[in-house]
């Protein structure tokens, strides 16, 4: 059995000083760690990669450095499952729509994006879209999030919300 943690939007240190807790606790059981962009520096991806290997794509508020070490786009293959990742900012459709189009002929089973900070689980044509909302930065959200993602025999995925610590 694989554990994903999946999280996007931290925003350090615009929105939160610190990853919360309840995240890092979960980061001590994962396998892999997936960031769907908006990190702000590199400080979040050296935090996270202490706890596994960190995969993940630039968000519109990245720097540079964030941008040329991991794009805008990927794709990986996990036991049998293909994930795409993509931040999901751009003009015009929603960002549902932008991140379902930039995978549009991959064949991917999973679309992992972030930019509204909207938690979502949803699926459309068989490909399953999931915004992990924020662990930092809930915005008008009830309360922040991140996924788990487990795969074994078959795959299931979920939010984890919690309120600030």
């Amino acid at each position: 059995m694989k554990k994903i943690v999946i999280l996007s939007d931290t925003h350090i240190p615009a929105r939160a000083k610190k990853l919360p807790k309840i995240l890092l606790n979960a980061c001590e059981e994962a396998d892999l760690i997936l960031h769907a962009g908006d990190w702000q520096n590199l400080d979040v991806f050296f935090e996270l990669s202490a706890y596994a290997e960190t995969i993940g794509v630039a968000g519109n508020v990245d720097p540079w450095e964030v941008i040329d070490r991991f794009g805008k786009k990927k794709i990986l293959t996990v036991e049998n499952l293909k994930i795409g990742i993509v931040h999901g900012d751009g003009t015009s459709k929603t960002t549902e729509q932008r991140a379902l189009e930039t995978f549009i002929d991959e064949g991917v089973d999973l679309i992992v994006f972030g930019h509204s900070h909207i938690p979502i689980t949803k699926v459309i044509n068989g490909v399953t879209l999931f915004n992990p909302g924020s662990p930092t930065d809930k915005r008008r959200q009830q309360q922040y999030s991140f996924g788990i993602l487990e795969i074994g025999e078959e795959w299931n995925l979920r939010h984890v919300f919690f309120d600030k610590e």
